[in-house]
């Protein structure tokens, strides 16, 4: 086994083949092949050195909508007749995420040395997936390169808005109760004991629900810390077999897929998912077995991911698509019967399409109702809980004011 070798950037100066002075970057593995690349571009350097690293510099992650947006950026330039090693310098001299400029300027290099695309983003299979570089290695093998990533581009656009739409969705409730939890837990910390201080001077019995929320806000002012603790505890737990461990991560999903409403959502978002992988690379022409290997992982949800090897083993051996996916239990009537018109005809990758196309839609609209259902229960829950401790402080008040009249 190899070790891989670490790519450099290098700042030059020296002059052009006109003897006009110049000056840049060049990434490369050492100061050497550096030299011999700007050598090789007809520069005479007098001056290179290693770019060095910012102490505290803060690493800019590629996100996959970098990854979407480089898709449709090269395939735009790939259809203008630009060629592939220079559309790899404009996009990533151009590209303001600096990690995705430099991976760019890697890939170019890397191309440079005679790999062919899909070689070079195999290197980078952080960023760059086996569907992807699968959609690439046929788009090169066939000549059709810049059609199938216009394809590329529009999967990765539709999928990274539907995930978008999604997170929206369940992120948006989440965090207003985070907060609204938070500003209770300071209310009760530290507005509630003074309005205590002042219940005391009255030398007067409190309501009941005055009483309650005084008592809670002492329990909370002695075990904050005991809570707190358990908070971080339970986040961290679950944050650890999540990246850990497949089984937990099963039973996650199994358990969010019957829930109402988001489970709803869930399931037809990994039938979009699906439905649209699978029409992708059926277009490219890559085999079905191949095809569902990759799509496997496109899912979002192990529960699909799982469903569709098991699909993928039973196509292996002989069996057709639909029969195979009727024995999987999740997928709809609907579906199946569009992949077998679609089997009968020849016409897999348009019946995919359409069905990605509807489920896409259904997701929108579920989205948008989940949202505005969510908003007045949203208000109800911050009227239970802020509401309720402003009205419990200001019994005490009222009920005195009503016996002074």
């Amino acid at each position: 086994m190899t070790n891989k070798i670490e790519q450099y950037d290098f700042i030059w100066q020296g002059f052009d083949k006109s003897k006009n002075k110049s000056k840049g970057e060049i990434p490369a593995k050492t100061e050497v092949i550096a030299r011999m690349e700007l050598r090789r571009q007809g520069y005479q350097v007098t001056r290179i050195r290693k770019k060095s690293k910012p102490l505290f510099a803060r690493v800019q992650k590629i996100t996959p909508a970098d990854i979407a947006i480089f898709s449709r950026q090269l395939a735009t330039m790939l259809k203008a007749g630009v060629p592939l090693v220079q559309a790899f310098d404009i996009i990533g001299k151009g590209h303001e995420n600096p990690s995705m400029q430099q991976m760019l300027l890697k890939i170019k290099v890397d191309l440079e040395s005679g790999d062919t695309l899909a070689e070079s983003l195999k290197k980078n299979p952080l960023y760059f997936d086996e569907l992807f570089c699968n959609l690439v290695e046929a788009g090169e093998s066939a000549g059709v390169l810049e059609t199938l990533l216009d394809k590329i581009a529009t999967y990765k656009e539709k999928t990274e808005s539907m995930k978008k739409k999604i997170k929206k969705a369940l992120t948006y409730p989440i965090a207003v109760i985070i907060v609204a939890f938070i500003v209770t837990a300071i209310l009760l910390l530290f507005v509630v004991p003074v309005f205590e201080d002042l219940f005391k001077s009255f030398g007067a019995d409190l309501p009941i629900f005055t009483r309650m929320v005084v008592d809670m806000s002492k329990t909370l002012k002695q075990v904050w810390w005991l809570i707190l603790g358990i908070i971080i505890a339970v986040i961290y737990t679950f944050i650890y077999f999540k990246q850990r461990s497949r089984s937990f991560n099963r039973y996650l999903d199994r358990t969010l897929l019957k829930i109402p409403v988001i489970g709803t959502i869930l399931n037809k978002s990994a039938i979009a998912r699906f439905s649209r992988t699978l029409s992708t690379l059926s277009a490219a022409g890559v085999p079905l077995v191949n095809a569902l290997n990759s799509v496997s992982g496109a899912c979002g949800n192990i529960m699909y991911c799982e469903a569709v090897l098991k699909m993928r083993e039973e196509v292996a051996t002989g069996q057709r698509l639909q029969f195979a996916m009727l024995q999987t239990m999740l997928f709809p009537h609907m579906v199946q019967q569009m992949i077998a018109i679609g089997e009968e005809s020849g016409s897999m990758d348009a019946m995919l399409a359409k069905v990605a196309d509807f489920y896409e839609e259904e997701v929108d609209n579920l989205v948008d109702n989940l949202s505005s259902l969510m908003e007045p229960m949203i208000m109800v829950v911050l009227g239970v809980l802020i509401g309720g401790l402003v009205v419990a402080m200001y019994l005490p008040i009222f009920k005195m004011g009503a016996a002074i009249s």
